[in-house]
């Protein structure tokens, strides 16, 4: 059975979560927390140098960043290949989104947010701006998709869906956003048989809660 090291809090943690739902994989769960500093544990370190969650540990594999954990989790243990399809084309769409919520769309909400929920920092406007000119790009690869990169819910949706919901849980309106909105509410929907509220709202709110209670002192 695979180790997960993750947090409930954490967003790429509850995408990893998820996707087990999804595909049937059992972990052995090992919470980190963070704001106690367990992941500067020389034991953690020891195991992952960048001391990053979540990290994965599947017999003599160790990986982290939680993209490559979902797409080997599927390519080891989902039945089928319909959350990342083997068509090169599908796939290289797939790769894009999941690069641009990593190194865009995630990256942005923390600069904007995370400064405030580890230091107290009063918010930076001008990374509010970064932040929705990313939801605007967002909203514009969704012009005459339904889902982000198939015909069919794959791991660029269910990536981005956590994001997204993250953000919506930080209370940014998404209503502008049109075709954001309208993707949002099918991920949830198709999300929900798994588990989203449980795994992937609860851990939102608790965040976002963090943030307000920072954001008032």
């Amino acid at each position: 059975m695979p180790k997960l090291y993750f947090s409930p809090t954490s967003p790429p943690c509850r995408c990893v979560l998820l996707l087990a739902k999804i595909i049937n994989v059992q972990f052995d769960l090992r919470t980190i927390n963070i704001f106690e500093h367990e992941h500067l544990k020389p034991a953690f370190t020891a195991l992952n140098p960048q001391h990053c969650i979540p990290t994965l540990c599947d017999k003599d594999l160790v990986l982290w960043e939680s993209r490559a954990i979902m797409t080997y989790l599927v390519s080891a243990y989902a039945k089928d290949d319909s959350l990342y399809p083997k068509d090169i084309r599908v796939r290289a769409l797939i790769d894009q989104r999941l690069h641009f919520d990593l190194g865009t769309l995630s990256q942005r909400v923390v600069d904007y947010y995370y400064p405030t929920i580890k230091l107290g920092a009063p918010l930076d406007e001008t990374k509010r701006a970064r932040l929705e000119e990313a939801l605007r790009w967002l909203d514009s690869f969704m012009k005459g998709r339904t889902w982000q990169a198939a015909d069919h819910f794959t791991l660029a949706d269910l990536a981005l869906c956590v994001t997204v919901s993250q953000i919506e849980a930080f209370g940014m309106s998404l209503k502008q956003y049109t075709k954001i909105s309208a993707w949002l509410k099918l991920c949830k929907d198709h999300l929900e048989p798994f588990g989203f509220d449980e795994i992937n709202q609860h851990g939102a709110e608790a965040l976002a809660n963090y943030f307000f209670t920072r954001l008032k002192h």
